[in-house]
C-alpha cells in the first residue's frame, strides 16, 4: 500500500500505510484563511465552517479519485479548526502512533506539529499583508 500526498505544486510523495490493507490512502491537505472573502461569511457564523467549505470544494475537485483508493481531505483553518473527517482520520492516526511507538504523547505531538505548521502559514499571510513603503503597489 502507498500513501499519495496531493499538493498544489503537483509533487506526489509515496509512503507505505500498513493499516490500509485493502486500498491505498490518497489525501490532500489545504489550509484556508478564515478571514478571506470567500470564507468570511461562513466562518463568521460557525467555527470550522471555512474548513468544511474548503473540504467540500476539494471533494468536487478530486471526485474521480475515490475509485482509486480511500480519499481523505485535511482542511485546516488559519485560526485552528480542522474539518470533521480529517479530525477523525488524524485521531485514528494518532491512536496508531501511540500503539506503534508506545509513547502516550505521540498523538498530541501530531496535533502540535499541525498547529506549528498553521502558525507558520499565518506568519506568511501576515507578512504578505503589509505593503512595503519603498515599493507601493
Amino acid at each position: 500500500m502507498v500513501l499519495v500526498v496531493l499538493t498544489e505544486n503537483a509533487q506526489n510523495r509515496l509512503t507505505p500505510i500498513p493499516w490500509r490493507a485493502v486500498r491505498s490512502l490518497i489525501w490532500d491537505v489545504t489550509v484556508s484563511c478564515t478571514t478571506a472573502d470567500s470564507y468570511l461569511e461562513a466562518s463568521s457564523r460557525e467555527a470550522g465552517a471555512a474548513a468544511e467549505l474548503a473540504a467540500s470544494n476539494k471533494v468536487v475537485k478530486y471526485a474521480g479519485l475515490s475509485s482509486q483508493g480511500e480519499f481523505v481531505l485535511i482542511a485546516v483553518e488559519s485560526h485552528g479548526p480542522i474539518n470533521r473527517d480529517a479530525l477523525q482520520f488524524l485521531s485514528e492516526l494518532g491512536r496508531r502512533l501511540v500503539e506503534t511507538t508506545g509513547d502516550v504523547r505521540a498523538s498530541s505531538f501530531l496535533f502540535q506539529r499541525i498547529s506549528v505548521v498553521v502558525q507558520c502559514f499565518n506568519s506568511v499571510l501576515l507578512h504578505d499583508g503589509f505593503v512595503d513603503d519603498d515599493q507601493p503597489e
